[in-house]
């Protein structure tokens, strides 16, 4: 058995000792973040009361070249240890003690920061109020540099706060104790498993995947990272530097770096880190979506006999190179970006899944690198289907699993224009079919989150059909653009405002009253005006005071999808009309970005007028189609109440009346049913569901 390690002992003084001058030093196979500041907290914590802390793990190597500095400042001596296991405990360990900045995975630099309190022997992370107590040291690094001056100044403290009285001596002892206790940190010894120096930089990284496997805590992603490191670093540090730049604007960056950038990969729409880089990278490169899949190919082993064969991982090193070039050129990128846009995505909030811009450029890259798609056409037909798959929800479950399905339809095509646009094309009419449009959108609507694929393709169509905020001028992709800045601009109405619903409507159910149907764009100055008032009261005060007449009114009327008669509407109706409106107006988005020219109109989309006007309650007693005295009863016994039917056209429902079936059915505990369908007129001879005497031809008034 070959002898590749042995136990040595290090204190935390050597430790910090090390990291301080530059002989301790992470390796490229691991990356410059560390744990959160709680984490840092526990580790403190835990240490002081002489707690085990878990293993180290070095490997002796002088290679500079191959490892970074732990913390931002500069190093004075040259590497001889590389940190394999517990970078983040050294690292944060590092940054407490030193007072130095560290940095995070987003690349901010960050000083970590715990304070204590001596009298109750406690850690935390400071916040205001401790920051503002002098019952604690706020900053636990000037005990490491001077425990007699921390005791002191802490002393001093807090007899400045009880107005100069001196400290009870058995205080000033428990002080004395504990600051002392902090400060012997330094001295706690780690076990430290040190790997020998003719290790191999692919042994390292083998064990170091070995390491972080057990535990799951790290991704597929990471050991592909981890791979890259050893096998094309430099291709490992563009991912990096590609992610990095995606936070900044080419002057910030320029600040940052001290130099001329002329161009970042920054965007409204994502923030990158590496992890998400590579799924394109080897989606495009090696055909692969599964990253365990292109890991196992990237190391060469034969799927068979499962041995490495170096000519494998030599192949499928060419083809991830290949498809990086593609990936982070810059004028690919920026064309990439128009297609999001050009999909009325106009902000990072509106994105539901990263996935779906991720593979969408993978699929872009392939279409204009390897079938000649030209720019223009092809932003058309990437459009189209990253509409489809973000209103979807195409990657929300098994993404890798559709990814690979969707790269799976270009393998063995002629390489020409059409055939790409054939294939994507055909993907998203077998997607999102006329059943789709009509029943499972409307039903997908059924929800409150606003935040979700519905919702959001429905305000994207509004951003491609140029539509206008709701009783305004202004058009909603311009308050959405995420160059505008404003104090207040469009905020989401209940157009059922929410007091009233919960009000004269007795509607308790927040779920029901905030409903993506009971929702539209206004701008914040109008949504003030509104108020609590009922629909039927603001509505047509609003219409009036802004003089939105004519062919400007039925445009914004279609465009918000508001059903004819919707002011006087039982909500109920309201919500599962509107939600038909709405994906109706949705497929008229998707339609034009399937013809530039279509210019769609009010009269494209079936309206609710079309249909009779069905009575309201009232109007039924008085006809005699629902005789005063009858009594009503749930649909299919689901309780045992009994309603009866008043003279004055309401329902009397335990001592109490009410003037229609939606909000009879509410007081009987069932908020979110149609009270047409809830309830059964109970005749002599039959049963007969509310809903079918309204609706029958001789009820109409």
């Amino acid at each position: 058995m070959p002898d590749t390690f042995g136990h040595h002992p290090w204190t935390v003084r050597d430790l910090v000792s090390a990291v301080d001058s530059g002989t301790v030093r992470l390796p490229d196979i691991q990356r410059p973040f560390v744990w959160s500041n709680a984490k840092a907290r526990d580790l403190m914590d835990s240490m002081y009361k002489g707690f085990p802390v878990g293993e180290l793990m070095f490997w002796e190597n002088t290679d500079g070249d191959h490892s970074r500095t732990i913390g931002t400042a500069e190093k004075s001596q040259a590497a001889s240890m590389q940190v394999i296991d517990g970078q983040q405990r050294l690292t944060s360990l590092y940054a407490v003690v030193k007072g130095l900045r560290i940095l995070r995975e987003d690349y901010s630099q960050e000083n970590i920061v715990i304070a204590f309190n001596p009298l109750t022997e406690r850690f935390a992370v400071p916040d205001t109020a401790i920051k503002r107590s002098p019952d604690w040291i706020h900053d636990i690094k000037v005990v490491f540099e001077s425990p007699i001056d921390a005791r002191s100044d802490y002393i001093d403290g807090l007899e400045d706060a009880q107005g100069g009285e001196r400290l009870p001596r058995a205080d000033e002892r428990r002080i004395e104790e504990a600051i002392n206790r902090l400060a012997r940190v330094l001295s706690y010894q780690f076990q430290v498993v040190q790997l020998k120096r003719d290790v191999s930089r692919e042994t390292a990284a083998d064990i170091f995947v070995r390491i972080n496997s057990e535990g799951v805590k790290l991704s597929s992603a990471d050991f592909i990272l981890t791979w890259l490191s050893v096998f094309w670093e430099e291709g490992r540090q563009q991912l990096e530097d590609f992610a990095r730049a995606s936070r900044f604007t080419p002057e910030e960056l320029s600040r940052v770096e001290e130099r001329s950038i002329q161009w970042t990969p920054k965007n409204p729409y994502l923030t990158l880190d590496p992890n998400h880089l590579l799924r394109v990278v080897v989606a495009v490169g090696n055909r692969r979506a599964p990253l365990q899949d292109a890991y196992n190919a990237l190391r060469g082993r034969d799927p068979r006999t499962r041995e490495i064969v170096p000519e494998n991982r030599e192949k499928e090193l060419t083809k991830l190179q290949d498809g990086q070039a593609r990936a982070l050129d810059p004028k690919h990128w920026d064309e990439y970006l128009k297609v999001i846009e050009r999909a009325g995505i106009r902000t990072s909030a509106m994105v539901t899944a990263k996935n779906a811009v991720l593979y969408g450029y993978a699929l872009w890259l392939i279409g204009r690198t390897e079938f000649g798609v030209p720019v223009d056409d092809l932003r058309e037909v990437m459009a189209r289907w990253y509409f489809m798959a973000q209103i979807t929800g195409r990657f929300s479950g098994s993404p890798e699993t559709r990814a690979q399905q969707d790269l799976n339809r270009l393998d063995g095509l002629d390489r020409t224009p059409a055939t790409f646009k054939e294939a994507i094309d055909s993907l998203v009419a077998t997607t999102l079919t006329a059943d789709w449009w009509m029943v499972t959108l409307p039903e997908d609507l059924h929800t409150s989150n606003m935040s979700g694929p519905a919702y959001t393709g429905y305000v994207a169509a509004l951003n491609i059909l140029d539509a206008d905020v709701l009783l305004s001028n202004l058009k909603v992709k311009d308050w959405i653009d995420p160059n505008r800045r404003p104090v207040k601009g469009v905020e989401k109405h209940h157009l059922f405002p929410k007091d009233y619903l919960k009000g004269p409507l007795g509607l308790s159910s927040t779920r029901q009253i905030n409903q993506v149907a009971n929702q539209a764009l206004v701008e914040w100055s109008d949504n003030i005006d509104i108020s609590n008032r009922a629909p039927a009261v603001y509505w047509h005060d609003q219409v009036a005071d802004k003089k939105i007449h004519g062919d400007r009114q039925a445009l914004q009327t279609w465009w918000h999808a508001l059903p004819e008669g919707w002011t006087d509407m039982e909500y109920t109706e309201f919500l599962a009309a509107r939600r038909k409106l709405i994906a109706a107006v949705t497929h008229e988005g998707f339609r034009k970005l399937s013809d530039p020219n279509y210019r769609p109109s009010p009269p494209a989309v079936p309206a609710p007028s079309q249909e009779p006007v069905l009575p309201t309650f009232e109007q039924m007693v008085l006809s005699g189609s629902v005789p005063v005295g009858t009594y009503l009863v749930p649909t299919d016994a689901r309780t045992d109440s009994i309603a009866e039917v008043t003279g004055d056209g309401t329902i009397l429902l335990n001592d109490a009346e009410h003037t229609s079936p939606g909000l009879a059915a509410r007081a009987d505990g069932a908020e979110d049913e149609d009270g047409w369908l809830y309830w059964s007129a109970d005749f002599s001879d039959r049963t007969v569901v509310l809903n079918e005497l309204r609706r029958a031809p001789q009820q109409v008034q």
